[in-house]
């Protein structure tokens, strides 16, 4: 355990230790618009980390089991404990949140079944894009309307337009990555009860 314990791992660890800080500060009670620029500047911190400990891991050629099961981990949790916490607000609507955690839960499963097989699946260009726009989505709307609106030099009223354009297109991205990460699956991954090849 102790050499899969690298800096990389130590990066990512630090991701998810930073999940209860940025829910404490989301949803902690801070007067506004404090709280929720304090929880999206932790948010963006937490979600940086996730090519700092790529690139530590590829730099010291410390790639390991662990980070491989511990990175996609952070970040499923990371934007699942956003997501949870934004529609317990009343931020986002729950069905966009059910999809994209839905979707994430899926390709988690799958990618269990695939390790107990000694299979890898990556993510392919598709699915780095689905989580680099759930993070845009996120700190879209952590951020106060009437700022954003404010600083685009755009009304509030379409400001809340953008945020529900970018919900649909997270929402068809993240379905679609899903769907081809299923796809390079098959004829590589035996899914339990098939029978053996």
């Amino acid at each position: 355990m102790s050499s899969q314990l690298n800096l990389a791992n130590v990066i990512t660890i630090s991701r998810i230790l930073l999940i209860p800080v940025f829910l404490v500060l989301l949803l902690g009670g801070m007067p506004e618009p404090y709280g929720d620029i304090a929880a999206a500047a932790v948010f963006i911190l937490a979600a940086a980390t996730d090519k700092l400990d790529g690139y530590v891991a590829r730099r010291s050629k410390q790639i390991t089991t662990l980070g491989q099961f511990l990175d996609p981990l952070a970040d499923k949790l990371l934007i699942a404990a956003a997501l949870i916490a934004l529609v317990s607000q009343g931020r986002i609507a729950a069905w966009v949140a059910m999809l994209i955690i839905g979707r994430e839960v899926a390709v988690s499963v799958l990618r269990i079944v695939g390790v107990s097989q000694g299979v890898s699946i990556p993510a392919d260009k598709y699915g780095k894009l689905k989580t680099v726009l759930q993070i845009v989505y996120v700190v879209y709307v952590l951020v106060p309307t009437d700022k954003i609106a404010e600083f685009i030099h755009v009304s509030t009223d379409v400001a809340t337009v953008i945020q529900w354009i970018l919900a649909g297109v997270v929402v068809i991205v993240t379905l679609a990555s899903g769907v081809r990460y299923f796809m390079n699956a098959r004829g590589v991954i035996r899914m339990p009860g098939s029978p053996p090849r």
